[in-house]
């Protein structure tokens, strides 16, 4: 019961919940604002739709405006001409799935499908393939992170409830010249066709729509393309990345510095709901809890063998600690050094602690998952390579996934050496963490009761057996 209570947090938490909400909230891996004083972007999703996408396409040719259309591939594929019309007229084309269903219920397999299925039908049409990249609601899962060299996921700064008719005309003209001004990142709809919807909401917004850029002229702001918008943010940001190089200033963006708070937030929870524990609570370095072995029969040291149902000693390095060594380490090879040291201190805080705690006289090794794994070998760890399945990959996603909030430099390792960051197995058996790390001898005495337990069980186990 309980390994099915960790699937559920795990698969609810890190393929679902906490990608959606660190995007929408902190706008991490998505474009959602630019920074243009005068550009904007309006952006419509589900269409093209026959009646009212050849109406919006006569009206941003009057104004001179251009946008960008994220087509579901359906519709794209039963109206052709529209999507050739769209990309005549100089407007950008980006996906928004084949139908029109949430990535939360689907696997990775179907959402790739689904975006290489719509980026098919739009080459057919226009020659070329789209990057741009609108999941239906805005909502991401853990694996929409790993095709970023594929697309470009982007989201939005307004949105104004156009899918709805009641909302009417003159009240989405009101929202929408609230937010009127550079940089903003209008939703709209150009078909009222996909559940929740109404099918005749797109007239009302087309009306509130030209009231808009009619504005918009009087005030010098332009409709751009979304990878217009974003080439202007892209160029801001690079002058003040090396004005800030130069003053030899190394901050972290609002942004990051959000969901590191939040990730520790969960990370906090996570420790709570699973009961975790510390051999050094006022300066913790690895978390751990005690649980059942599942994977593969392993040999560890001197003979060892850990078994599917032994009990394992689980570490999970503290992510707080993690992020203070590498906002204090000047380089890589400096940062590793720090790890070394904290792990040094660490393992025979483990061991006293295990020794302190009978409960944990019958676990049979340190057990654990790491990106960092160079190096382990000269603490007594075993590195094995992960079972492939789900859970290898999952651990590769979620491990990249926390180098990139957590390690400041994060980014740039994973593009340098990708190859050097894959997820290992490491473990030590317990014997060799008590012998290697305990200076009084306590380890023969754990290894000593552990062995009376075993001729204890194996004595009463054979007076139950019948004589022959």
């Amino acid at each position: 019961m309980e390994t099915l209570l960790i699937w559920l947090f795990y698969i609810s938490s890190l393929y679902a919940f906490i990608p959606g909400l660190i995007t929408r909230l902190f706008g991490y891996r998505v474009f959602k604002h630019g920074s243009s004083k005068d550009e904007f972007a309006l952006t419509f999703d589900d269409g093209p739709d026959h009646y009212y996408t050849p109406q919006l396409l006569d009206l941003l040719k009057r104004y001179d405006a251009k946008a960008t259309f994220f087509v579901v591939g359906a519709n794209a594929e039963r109206n052709p001409e529209l999507i050739r019309r769209m990309y005549e007229e100089g407007h950008l084309i980006g996906i928004h799935n084949y139908v029109h269903k949430t990535n939360w219920l689907m696997g990775p397999g179907a959402v790739k499908k689904q975006i290489h299925k719509t980026n098919k039908i739009i080459h057919e049409v226009t020659g070329h393939n789209t990057h741009y990249y609108r999941p239906p609601w805005g909502i991401v899962n853990m694996f929409d992170f790993t095709s970023r060299n594929d697309v470009q996921i982007v989201l939005w700064s307004a949105m104004f409830s156009d899918w709805r008719k009641r909302v009417g005309a003159k009240r989405l003209t009101q929202r929408m010249m609230k937010k009127l001004r550079g940089g903003e990142v209008f939703l709209l709809h150009d078909c009222g066709a996909t559940l929740g919807a109404d099918n005749e909401a797109p007239r009302e917004m087309l009306i509130a729509l030209e009231r808009v850029l009619e504005e918009a002229q009087k005030r010098g702001l332009r409709s751009v393309r979304i990878d217009r918008l974003m080439e202007t943010d892209s160029s801001q940001k690079d002058t003040k990345a090396k004005h800030k190089a130069g003053n030899g200033v190394r901050a972290l963006s609002w942004w990051k510095r959000s969901v590191v708070a939040l990730w520790f937030l969960w990370e906090k929870l996570f420790h709570l709901i699973f009961h975790l524990h510390t051999a050094n609570a006022q300066d913790p370095i690895f978390h751990f809890r005690s649980r059942p072995y599942h994977g593969e029969t392993v040999e560890l040291s001197e003979g060892t063998m850990l078994q599917a149902g032994d009990q394992v000693l689980e570490l999970h390095f503290d992510n707080r600690k993690l992020f203070q060594i590498g906002m204090k380490s000047k380089s890589t090879v400096h940062l590793a050094i720090q790890m070394i040291r904290q792990v040094e201190k660490a393992l025979p805080e483990i061991a006293q602690y295990v020794v302190d705690h009978p409960e944990l006289h019958d676990v049979k090794a340190l057990y654990g998952v790491t990106m960092i794994n160079r190096g382990p070998e000269k603490f007594g760890f075993i590195v094995t390579d992960l079972p492939k399945g789900f859970f290898s990959s999952s651990s590769r996603i979620y491990l990249k996934f926390l180098m990139r909030v957590i390690h400041p430099d994060g980014g740039n390792r994973l593009k340098q050496a990708p190859e050097q960051l894959v997820p290992k197995l490491i473990l030590m058996s317990m014997d060799h963490l008590l012998k290697q790390y305990l200076k009084d001898g306590s380890h023969h005495r754990i290894r000593h009761e552990r062995q009376m337990e075993e001729d204890e069980e194996e004595s009463v186990i054979s007076t139950t057996l019948p004589c022959r």
